[in-house]
């Protein structure tokens, strides 16, 4: 069986998921430059990649499962089962705008930058308003400051870098968090070992809890 892991933090907080249930995640801890690594005695396989490409992965077979932020899923997935809130990696999605600003005032049609385009028109698709949208790579929260955008669609934990920036938060639009994806022929062949792992990591949430 193999998984794909989000690198990263989503990565370390799997590992210690992992130990909780009873495996031996020494080669995951010492991985150096590998990106393939065996679980010993556990018939399982961890794959390291980038969020987006753990959904790849997963979609096309080549992984069984997948650790992913719902961040990923929103703007990425579509071929897949969503299994499992594994309740770490916690942030929002939120629009944010400059300080003091009424992003709603006025009828000209707003412009919004983003790293998650399709997460941004599906928000405002369901508030009914049309909305120019540019992708931003880097740091979404020059675009308002430019005058590029009247606000950003973007992952909030902490909120300090909005502040920082002079911008706030002005609605928060979902919960994030990480995610347990299964390929759907998978599920199929491989039920029982998927359902086996899913519930030792169920009892492993449980404790923690």
């Amino acid at each position: 069986m193999r998984i794909a892991l989000t690198k990263g933090r989503l990565e370390k907080d799997t590992v210690a998921l992992f130990e909780k249930i009873g495996y031996d995640c020494t080669n995951l801890k010492e991985k150096g430059r590998k990106l393939i690594l065996e679980i010993p005695g556990a018939n399982m396989e961890v794959v390291l990649a980038k969020a987006a490409d753990v959904i790849t992965y997963v979609e096309h077979g080549v992984c069984d499962l997948g650790v992913v932020g719902k961040d990923t899923i929103m703007e990425n997935g579509t071929s897949f089962y969503e299994m499992m809130d594994l309740g770490f990696g916690r942030c929002k999605f939120a629009l944010a705008t400059k300080r003091g600003t009424d992003f709603y005032a006025g009828y000209n049609t707003k412009c919004i930058a983003t790293k998650y385009p399709k997460v941004a028109r599906t928000y405002f698709e369901s508030k009914n308003m049309d909305v120019d949208v540019v992708k931003i790579e880097g740091s979404v929260e020059l675009a308002p400051l430019l005058g590029l955008a009247d606000g950003i669609v973007d992952i909030v934990e902490t909120g300090t870098t909005l502040k920082e920036n002079g911008l706030e938060v002005t609605e928060f639009i979902s919960d994030i968090s990480a995610r347990v994806i299964v390929n759907i022929a998978s599920l199929k062949l491989r039920k029982g070992e998927i359902e086996g792992l899913l519930d030792k990591i169920a009892e492993a949430k449980e404790e923690k809890a």
